[in-house]
């Protein structure tokens, strides 16, 4: 265990470093940009050491594997966030533990999640996912909503009872206009936070940037940033 805890505390000082250094870069305080780390596919004792090492946001994006670690470690300092995409079948589970959804996409999953909020009296972070590889009002390859069903779905979250509006968030699109221009996709991002702020000034929060590209989403002005696999390793194939 000290030898995998060696190696969790290296990579994470080299992220941390990475963020240090674009917000140099960009003129932007250090404490502007938190990091999230995706612990997907890993085992809780991993959540455990990044606890230890003063991780207090982490974020699974399959339930039937979040589920268990997140209650094996109910008794550690963190704030858990659901980024997958997730059927309203799940929003029960998900609500056991998640404290922020960030992969909400449509008004159905709206109304599931704001029954379970209330039926638990809970109140959860919500940010709309936008796709920005979407037709102006479709859904995006990889979840989310295209740019001209923000606002509806950002008014229906804001009135809705036990949710709170926190942001926007955004996976850098492998397709259409963006593909391959990762800062150019989080500039956009900024601009619709910017919008969006005119009417609800609280959802000032940014999810953009994962380990590949943390550097062009700190430059854009996201908030948080999404980095598994520099933190973690690479990935277990699945199935």
């Amino acid at each position: 265990m000290t030898d995998r805890k060696d190696q969790l505390a290296g990579n994470l000082a080299k992220v941390e470093n990475r963020i240090a250094a674009a917000c140099a870069v960009a003129g932007r305080k250090r404490e502007e940009v938190t990091l999230i780390v995706v612990t997907k596919t890993y085992p809780a004792s991993d959540v455990r050491i990044l606890s230890e090492l003063g991780v207090r946001h982490v974020a699974e994006n399959r339930d039937q594997d979040a589920a268990p670690k997140a209650a094996e470690c109910s008794d550690l300092p963190l704030s858990w966030h659901f980024v997958g995409q997730l059927q309203t079948n799940k929003v029960r589970s998900v609500l056991g533990y998640a404290d922020l959804v960030q992969s909400v996409d449509r008004s159905k999953l709206v109304t599931a999640l704001s029954k379970e909020a209330v039926r638990t009296e809970r109140e959860v972070g919500c940010l709309i996912q936008v796709a920005l590889d979407a037709e102006e009002s479709g859904r995006g390859e990889r979840g989310g909503v295209g740019v001209g069903g923000i606002g509806e779905l950002g008014d229906l979250v804001a009135g809705a009872p036990g949710l709170r509006l926190d942001g926007l968030m955004t996976v850098a699109p492998l397709t259409g206009p963006y593909a391959g221009r990762q800062q150019a996709a989080f500039e956009r991002l900024m601009d619709l936070s910017t919008a969006m702020r005119r009417t609800h000034p609280a959802a000032n929060m940014v999810s953009a940037g994962m380990s590949t590209d943390l550097e062009q989403a700190v430059a854009a002005g996201a908030t948080h940033v999404r980095v598994g696999t520099a933190v973690l390793g690479v990935r277990p194939r699945l199935g």
